[in-house]
């Protein structure tokens, strides 16, 4: 792992960090570009923007490691508010949480409890709904949850290619007809519990990916590397699998032209449209996985 994606890593948890420079007038210029904005109807236009296009939409709500159950309850409120915003606007979407927003490191039971409301909000609205994934330290707890908490159909659930723990997740996850949803891994983490290796990374990806063509039940594969979205195209016209049976899931302000293209040749497409005030650690990930966006981000700073 290169140094600059390293320091940017570790800056995207450091709040001293977090609060000098969300608050720069041009950080949040930046932001713009990944982040459709702070209100769900910020995220409801952006999503209109994408059905027009021929694109579909994951609504996030940004933020995470919540420690109070006070939190906990606005985060649920602001998940079922969205949910509420794209029912009214007749916007056909998915909704993905993060567990740790509802709970899950101090209360379980509350945790669960708050997911059974979203995926009960999310049906009678008819919106899909996607758990994802955090840290290494909260992996088991999250699948814990997920498996346990009653919600049937199963949401799609985020897995990390980069951790070692990976494969074995997906033997347990899979029989139970777990959803999956591919990515290569977006934090810090030291070398016993992931693979630190880009190029390991990506080929582990493209392992787990054939996997989940061959087994897997409408898996998404969540990446913009071009030579893995090559790899499971191919792979599923090897294992005859119709391009509609998966999808492919991309970030909200990067490659659109890519977007516009997968959907242009038949592909399910899905773009991941981030919102809410807490986007300063988003931001900064997504700075640290690709060295374009560190140059765009450069240029905005200095006005070009």
């Amino acid at each position: 792992m290169g140094l600059a994606r390293r320091t940017l890593l570790w800056l995207a948890d450091r709040r001293h960090t977090q609060k000098l420079i969300s608050g720069a007038p041009m950080t949040r210029r930046v932001a713009r570009r990944f982040v459709a904005g702070e209100r769900p109807e910020d995220a409801v236009d952006a999503l209109r923007d994408l059905q027009a296009k021929g694109l579909g939409g994951i609504l996030n709500l940004l933020g995470e490691g919540v420690t109070d159950p006070a939190g906990a309850e606005a985060a649920a409120g602001a998940y079922l508010e969205s949910i509420s915003a794209a029912d009214a606007a007749q916007v056909p979407t998915t909704v993905s949480i993060k567990l740790t927003q509802l709970g899950l490191l101090f209360d379980a039971p509350g945790c669960r409890s708050h997911l059974r409301a979203i995926a009960d909000r999310a049906a009678t609205a008819r919106l899909g709904l996607e758990v994802d994934m955090e840290q290494s330290d909260y992996v088991s707890a999250t699948i814990d949850t997920y498996l346990c908490a009653g919600v049937e159909p199963l949401p799609r659930l985020a897995i990390q290619a980069y951790l070692h723990r990976t494969p074995d997740d997906l033997r347990r996850l899979m029989p139970a007809g777990a959803r999956v949803r591919l990515v290569k891994g977006a934090y810090l983490e030291p070398a016993a519990v992931a693979i630190s290796d880009g190029r390991a990374v990506t080929q582990r990806f493209a392992e787990l990916a054939t996997l989940l063509l061959e087994n897997g039940d409408d898996p998404a594969f969540a990446t913009h590397d071009s030579s893995l979205i090559d790899h499971v195209a191919g792979e599923a016209r090897r294992l005859r699998r119709d391009r509609q049976a998966f999808e492919f899931q991309l970030l909200y302000g990067i490659r659109r032209d890519l977007q516009l293209r997968l959907a242009a040749s038949g592909f399910r497409v899905r773009v991941y449209v981030p919102f809410g005030s807490a986007w300063y650690p988003y931001l900064v990930r997504r700075l640290a996985e690709k060295p374009a966006n560190l140059r765009f981000f450069a240029r905005a700073l200095v006005g070009r």
